[in-house]
């Protein structure tokens, strides 16, 4: 017995919304994208490395497809504030997020309500760089060990400041304290850039600072450097030494910036911002000013980006669980 031609025609409807339904998208989504303002969510404040190289990325992209990527600041909770956002997303392609590896120490240390592996779609890793052990001009430690000896003979006394609980600059902080066998006093702040202010006052006594935001700092006087957190040497400040032969060793934290959207983002869509956002961390003058900065450009693929941020998670679990370090 055949089925009514009403019964036919609204199956055949029914079929044809399951694509759209199901979040899958039609073959020139990708194509047409952007087709409104997109928002880039940065999980920390303003006038940071995070912050600045989302904007630098925004506006290339807003100029080569004339829509505006505007960059909103959510900070708070080591940026889980922020990536929570991006997370419950709508996957179109509208809502991304530049970050630091802070999304999974933060996801290594404590509760957060995202999955730093499930609920987002890696794009592109765009930088990286060591960060650069910073202090107080004043304070009277021209060294690691200098740090490390002031810590343990003033036991509680020695502060230092972070972009937030659970973030890289803490858990870095965190895991030098652990590695030199001694404890310092951790004092939170909601960006990097809300973080320089205490410690050129002196308020904080040091911090693990991104060289993109630091140096301009550190070449005014306002900040004194000591040491960098890779094993190897920065090529921006080759005379700084690191952690690693300071009196640390083992101690190795070299941070990334990357672009983030939602889970299950149409594949055309991430390859087109791939190419894209690659393409305005490669221009060589930007890469030329963010070398100078020591900071290096990287732009891989979305599957390679995701590889990296799927065996650090696991990495930094596993240091967090052998320091014994928590929240």
């Amino acid at each position: 017995m055949r089925a009514p031609r009403t019964q036919v025609a609204a199956f055949a409807t029914a079929l044809a919304l399951i694509p759209a339904l199901s979040g899958a998208a039609s073959p020139d989504a990708g194509q047409r994208y952007p087709e409104r303002p997109v928002r880039v969510v940065v999980p920390v404040t303003a006038g940071g490395g995070v912050d600045t190289l989302a904007r630098l990325v925004g506006e290339h992209l807003g100029t080569k497809w004339g829509q505006r990527f505007v960059v909103d600041n959510r900070p708070g909770a080591g940026g889980s504030i922020g990536a929570e956002i991006v997370a419950r997303a709508t996957p179109d392609g509208h809502t991304l997020m530049v970050s630091s590896s802070s999304l999974v120490t933060n996801a290594a240390i404590r509760e957060v309500r995202y999955d730093p592996i499930r609920d987002f779609q890696p794009v592109t890793k765009l930088t990286t760089n060591p960060y650069i052990l910073v202090t107080t001009p004043s304070l009277a430690v021209n060294s690691v060990r200098d740090l490390v000896a002031l810590a343990k003979s003033k036991p509680g006394t020695v502060t230092y400041a972070s972009s937030g609980t659970g973030g890289i600059l803490h858990l870095g902080a965190e895991l030098l304290s652990a590695l030199a066998g001694t404890t310092m006093i951790h004092v939170p702040f909601k960006g990097v850039a809300d973080g320089y202010p205490a410690v050129v006052s002196g308020q904080v006594n040091w911090m693990l600072g991104s060289p993109i935001s630091a140096l301009p700092l550190i070449k005014a006087g306002r900040l004194k450097a000591i040491a960098v957190t890779s094993t190897t040497r920065s090529e921006a400040l080759p005379e700084l030494p690191t952690i690693d032969e300071s009196g640390v060793p083992g101690y190795n934290v070299t941070a990334w910036f990357g672009l983030f959207a939602p889970a299950r983002v149409p594949v055309r869509i991430v390859e087109r911002l791939q190419a894209e956002a690659s393409n305005a961390v490669r221009n060589p003058e930007v890469a030329r000013r963010l070398q100078a900065e020591g900071t290096t450009v990287v732009g891989n693929s979305p599957r390679e980006f995701a590889a990296e941020v799927k065996a650090e998670f696991e990495n930094w679990r596993s240091l967090v669980k052998k320091a014994g370090l928590r929240i």
